[in-house]
């Protein structure tokens, strides 16, 4: 089964960002036997006077294949890591939350937080009700409201990007479509117009590929361009930032 652990205002504006702290906590988590990550994603939040964050207001989420008596274990492990982890003056929340407790009253909750300013108390009451783990550890503990908010945007399964699957900070050029459906995490390749590709097509992946969380699935999106040594390349940077956002 999938477990979903999700953290959110971790840094300030000198430290590491909370997607980096994802990436982290599931190398951690990995390193530990809890499961075997399938990805790291980023939510963008509502951005509002109203609502204080570092620089984003973005959230992380961390997909885990794994099981229920693991689950005290992730708690644990994500929960120290936080505690050690967190920048000062940050706000840090955590959600732990097995796929079997996502329900419609959570997703819509989750998808409001992309336009609406809610309340730590909407977050905790949420969260009591369908026993969801959720805990803040530093600062006014605001960060709960993020956290709570990206578990059920990657469960919902169309928001956000991959900070972390497969083979996406190691394999950098020109592969077939075929290589790259086999060797990373990447689930689907696409054109923005919703064209397939599943063999020979060459495709070349820079240095900032990243799947986009479509269909509940990670979903490479390439544009053609003439070149003799490739005949697709992976969208700009700023592309992939507004088609995810």
């Amino acid at each position: 089964m999938k477990i979903f652990i999700a953290i959110d205002d971790t840094d300030n504006l000198e430290s590491k960002g909370t997607g980096f702290r994802a990436r982290e906590l599931a190398a951690l988590l990995q390193m530990n036997h809890c499961g075997q990550i399938i990805g790291v994603t980023r939510h963008q939040l509502f951005f509002n006077e109203q609502i204080p964050y570092t620089s984003h207001n973005s959230s992380a989420c961390i997909s885990l294949e794994s099981s229920m008596d693991k689950y005290q274990q992730i708690i644990e492990l994500s929960a120290a890591y936080l505690i050690k982890n967190a920048a000062d003056g940050s706000d840090a929340g955590l959600c732990v939350c097995p796929q079997d407790k996502v329900n419609e009253e959570l997703i819509r909750y989750s998808v409001s937080a992309k336009s609406e300013v809610l309340t730590m108390q909407m977050a905790w009451d949420l969260a009591a009700k369908f026993g969801i783990f959720l805990e803040g550890y530093t600062g006014t503990r605001q960060g709960i409201i993020g956290s709570l908010a990206a578990v059920g945007l990657r469960a919902a399964g169309n928001d956000g990007r991959f900070l972390l699957t497969k083979g996406m900070r190691e394999i950098f050029g020109n592969y077939t479509a075929e290589e790259i459906l086999k060797n990373t995490g990447v689930e689907e390749i696409k054109t923005l117009d919703y064209q397939n590709f599943f063999n020979f097509e060459k495709i070349l992946l820079t240095e900032w590929w990243r799947p986009v969380l479509k269909n509940s699935k990670a979903v490479l999106y390439v544009e053609p361009v003439n070149n003799e040594e490739y005949e697709y390349r992976v969208i700009s940077k700023e592309l992939i930032k507004n088609i995810s956002n």
